[in-house]
């Protein structure tokens, strides 16, 4: 059974092709949205959009590449999945350099739309988990004294407990109370997942 509040975004200027992809997938129990070019789906993208998007190479206007591009550039975490009837591997690079879940060449094998589809949701699902878990991290280091957060930040940097405690001016001891502290508000243990956090909130 497909995520609850996802959808699978079809972007394709052949209608029959639309209709088809979209009664396939909403058979399967998928929710749909249909544009027929790639202007229209940036017209209407938001960034609430949850799901994966399924994009035709060759379009008018905007081809399914500069249409990746630029929901990229907009900060879409929406998986894509390629479509073409003209596939050559110079397009193919280009949309896995991108991200692409996967590139398809029409008429589309239906178990394998099915598999991109999925690990596209998957892939998805790992996004939310990350984010969430990233604003999570952030409500953590709102409860951070000041003191505590320079010494997050040298030992994030690499800095042992003598040099930190050089650097601000403390003593030892006191830059190991502020640490336990910092890292218990945190609710780590360990100074390599202290280091995982950062940089997932950086990203």
């Amino acid at each position: 059974m497909p995520p609850s509040g996802y959808t699978v975004f079809i972007v394709d200027d052949d209608h029959s092709v639309r209709d088809a992809l979209g009664l396939l997938l909403s058979v399967q129990g998928y929710s749909i949205t249909l544009f027929a070019d790639a202007e229209s789906c940036l017209d209407a993208y938001r960034p609430v959009w949850r799901g994966c998007i399924l994009i035709d190479i060759r379009m008018p206007g905007m081809d399914g590449l500069a249409l990746q591009r630029r929901l990229r550039e907009m900060g879409s975490t929406l998986p894509v999945v390629v479509m073409t009837a003209h596939g050559d591997v110079e397009s193919a690079r280009e949309a896995f350099r991108s991200q692409a879940v996967d590139f398809l060449e029409k008429p589309i094998d239906q178990p394998r739309l099915m598999a991109a589809v999925n690990e596209a949701f998957r892939r998805q699902s790992e996004v939310q988990e990350t984010q969430a878990h990233a604003s999570e991290f952030e409500r953590l280091l709102d409860t951070l004294t000041a003191r505590e957060r320079e010494v997050m930040d040298l030992v994030v940097a690499g800095r042992h407990n003598r040099e930190i405690a050089t650097m601000l001016g403390i003593s030892t001891r006191t830059v190991e109370v502020h640490k336990a502290r910092m890292m218990t508000k945190l609710g780590t243990q360990r100074i390599p997942d202290l280091v995982r956090l950062t940089l997932q909130k950086r990203r």
